[in-house]
């Protein structure tokens, strides 16, 4: 498989900005595109907000305006405007992603640049347990979660509560849900 076809497509934008960037008089000598395109990539690589989401990365510096010198700073400041690349988890979105932590209370599952938990009540239409092999088992169906799992689940949450950790809550107790072997087995 892929690593593209883990991910599901639509939590990825492509938003346009307008900001000041600015330019350090360090820079002043480099070609004006290249010092605002670093200037960008360090102030929004890994920014997270709720409107925005997680930015990923610059795609593009549309257009620079003309620069202006604030006194007792040095730099120019250049409005511009460009294109950034973000992941913006949406409720009632169907994701793909591995699992890579399981614990008594449930599954930790990678999605993109963010991660998301799926509580045990969660994980499949059983009653579930947790073993010391750190995996989950359904009583009734026999079925094992374990890391490294490639599963399809629903964002039942998003909170955006602490920024700089923001949390998916996922389920994957609806049809068309689970593990991938489980979807194919029960379309089977």
């Amino acid at each position: 498989m892929r690593c593209r076809d883990l991910f599901h497509k639509r939590m990825y934008y492509k938003i346009t900005v307008k900001d000041h960037i600015r330019v350090p008089p360090a820079q002043f000598g480099a070609d004006l595109r290249a010092a605002i395109t670093t200037q960008i990539k360090e102030k929004y690589d890994g920014f997270i907000s709720k409107s925005i989401g997680v930015v990923i990365g610059v795609e593009d510096v549309n257009e620079i305006g003309e620069g202006i010198v604030i006194p007792g700073d040095g730099a120019s400041y250049f409005q511009t405007t460009f294109t950034l690349v973000v992941f913006r988890p949406e409720l009632q979105e169907i994701v793909v992603g591995v699992i890579r932590d399981i614990a008594e209370f449930g599954a930790f599952i990678t999605l993109g640049p963010l991660e998301g938990m799926i509580h045990i009540s969660q994980t499949m239409n059983d009653f579930v347990s947790f073993n010391k092999e750190k995996t989950l088992h359904g009583k009734d169906s026999n079925r094992v979660l374990k890391v490294g799992d490639v599963c399809r689940a629903r964002i039942i949450a998003v909170s955006y509560k602490d920024v700089t950790n923001p949390k998916i809550g996922l389920t994957m107790r609806q049809e068309g849900l689970g593990k991938l072997e489980w979807v194919a087995e029960d379309l089977a």
